[in-house]
């Protein structure tokens, strides 16, 4: 039988996806299946790891009865980043996952910036610290649970998981180990400083090798839980945000990928190494080069706050209200009013790392309704794209001159419109909203051999624009104004913010003691 098929899997935070891809890029059949996550506790976000297994096998069950998985050549992994598993001498999870949204160690970003030095750590992993790498939880669990710590046999992230589950060996891909800040990203190693100051080695991490490498072949046990035939070659591949780098094809100069999900995620390639706080680097998908990523913690998620928290709708009983309320903001001008949102609702990541950032709302009067709300909230995070895409210009030189969009907030034409706007850069949409599966496939191409590269395979596979939006000359000079007023918000309220973040510490600390005491009384 003619292997005429790669898979793509996408391990996002809330599910898998199993995407069957021809030669052409062309989405043939698809499985999903979900992935729960708790929150125990404040500052906790956890997962079963089984539960990636699971979902994954489900999704290949579902992708299995549509398509015989003996015509397909191979797979490849786009996992959720920065989150990590300790596992014992077997194999079987010693605690819950710490996912991307824990912030646990946020104590341990100063602890290991003492040890290392903050530029250091930049300069080895790419990435200015802060809570959202693997590795502060790590010394979280060094310091806290010291006990467990001393049990682990590895640490392994989502798609050094799936690899096991699938081959029966411990293998990885640069592009997901380097998300996990152990990682030293130019020499393409796990960094012996930052290793010591955890006292762990090298040994107890997936071996790492470059995307679109052969890892193994999925084994019999493998194959009888998923559906996949035994033989079947597992590739390479990489970080959901990087995937969909390559998903979008953005090895081109001047293109960048805008991932409007849950956050907001944009990226731009490059072939030198580099690092500066306003951006995060990683490594490309491809095997070569950089991909140096902006970060907004709120994307859809901002939407569904807007509309579900403080609107106070239901969409289950209101099907409409997100159309209706992007008509109400379509019909206020640029500026919303004289309305400015700035959207770290989750703090801050690029280019102030900040995790006592909160979103501010300034301008307020009673002429505002919930259109300018709603159009303050889309202005905000385009005009952080705005600053951030000039930032990345400014310190690579890469000029970007479009950008590719996808995730759920890409189907808003209004969004779309006021981010071309705002950046003065053409929003482009593909044929495929699956950019991040597809990149997965792309490696697992190359990986089967169809491609000589990742780039051969990218050119083959990532579809046609499907849709472009230009920016209009009047409104960005407006949104250019606007812009200069936005980057002033957060430097003359960060001093008030701290403030803020300290008050709101003491009070919970005061009111923990209180419902202590009063406990104690009770006994």
């Amino acid at each position: 039988m003619d292997k005429d098929l790669v898979i793509g899997i996408d391990s996002s935070t809330t599910a898998t996806k199993a995407i069957a891809w021809d030669r052409a890029g062309r989405l043939v059949a698809e499985g999903r299946s979900t992935i729960a996550l708790s929150n125990p506790q404040p500052l906790f976000y956890e997962q079963d790891a089984r539960d990636w297994w699971r979902s994954a096998c489900a999704a290949l069950g579902e992708l299995g009865a549509k398509i015989d998985m003996g015509r397909v050549a191979a797979l490849a992994i786009a996992n959720q980043r920065e989150t990590v598993v300790a596992l014992d001498g077997e194999g079987e999870p010693l605690a819950p996952a710490m996912t991307w949204l824990d912030e646990r160690g946020r104590e341990d970003v100063g602890l290991l910036c003492k040890k290392l030095g903050r530029d250091r750590l930049l300069q080895i992993t790419g990435k200015t610290p802060d809570p959202t790498p693997c590795v502060y939880g790590l010394h979280w669990m060094m310091r806290k649970q010291p006990k467990l710590y001393a049990q682990v046999a590895k640490f392994v992230e989502v798609h050094g998981y799936l690899v096991w589950r699938l081959t029966g060996l411990y293998r990885t891909s640069w592009a997901s180990a380097d998300p996990m800040g152990v990682y030293d990203l130019e020499a393409k190693a796990y960094s012996e400083p930052i290793l010591d100051a955890l006292r762990l080695s090298p040994k107890q991490f997936a071996v790492a090798v470059a995307p679109g490498s052969v890892l193994g072949e999925v084994t019999g046990e493998a194959a009888e839980a998923t559906g996949l035939e035994a033989g079947t070659l597992v590739v390479a591949g990489g970080g959901d945000g990087q995937a969909g780098g390559l998903g979008t094809g953005t090895l081109v100069p001047g293109r960048a990928y805008l991932n409007l999900g849950t956050a907001s995620v944009s990226g731009v390639y490059g072939k030198a190494y580099a690092t500066d706080p306003a951006f995060r680097t990683l490594t490309s998908l491809s095997g070569e080069g950089y991909i140096f990523e902006l970060c907004v913690r709120t994307g859809t998620f901002l939407v569904d706050w807007f509309v579900k928290g403080l609107f106070a709708a239901d969409p289950g009983k209101e099907p409409d209200i997100y159309k209706r309320m992007e008509a109400a903001a379509a019909a206020v001008p640029v500026g919303s009013g004289g309305l400015l949102l700035q959207p770290y609702w989750g703090g801050v990541m690029t280019p102030y790392w900040d995790q006592d950032a909160r979103g501010l709302i300034i301008g307020l009067s009673g002429e505002h309704g919930r259109g300018h709300l709603y159009r303050a909230m889309m202005e905000g995070i385009a005009l952080d794209q705005a600053m951030g895409t000039a930032n990345i210009a400014r310190v690579t030189g890469q000029q970007i001159t479009e950008l590719m969009t996808i995730g759920g907030g890409s189907k808003s034409d209004l969004w779309c419109s006021i981010i071309a706007d705002a950046t003065g850069k053409p929003v482009r949409r593909l044929a495929t909203a699956e950019a991040t599966a597809l990149g997965a496939g792309i490696a697992a191409a190359k990986g089967a051999g169809w491609f000589a590269t990742a780039a051969e395979a990218a050119a083959a596979m990532v579809g046609k624009v499907e849709s472009s939006i230009e920016p209009d000359a009047e409104r960005h000079a407006t949104y250019q104004e606007l812009r200069a007023i936005f980057e002033r918000l957060y430097p003359a309220t960060r001093e008030a913010q701290a403030a803020l973040a300290a008050f709101k510490h003491r009070q919970a600390e005061a009111n923990d003691d209180e419902a202590n005491n009063d406990e104690g009384g009770a006994a």
